[in-house]
């Protein structure tokens, strides 16, 4: 019997860091739209975090985590990086 690429994958959940193969997993497109597939690469859930997470507007949240390279720092240097962020917004008002 032939799989297809997506059920033999194996993915890691962003959330919990378990590895699960994709056809076990959620999609989770930072940018809020998963159907546009155009150039995109997907993040993945596994099934119990992607029920766990809240799916509220976040007010900008992922467009400022993408802004402050998220992951591509030290979590030090992110969470400074995102402090002097809020601060900044803060100070500058509504």
């Amino acid at each position: 019997m032939r799989f297809s690429r997506w059920r033999t994958e194996m993915v890691t959940c962003i959330a919990c860091g378990n590895r699960l193969s994709r056809a076990d997993a959620r999609e989770y497109d930072k940018y809020g739209n998963r159907w546009d597939r155009e150039g995109k690469t997907f993040e993945y859930l596994c099934k119990p975090c992607d029920r766990d997470r809240c799916r509220a507007d976040r007010g900008g949240l992922e467009d400022q985590l993408v802004a402050l390279e998220a992951g591509e720092h030290s979590q030090e240097a992110f969470l400074r990086r995102y402090r002097c962020a809020i601060e900044r917004k803060r100070l500058e008002g509504p």
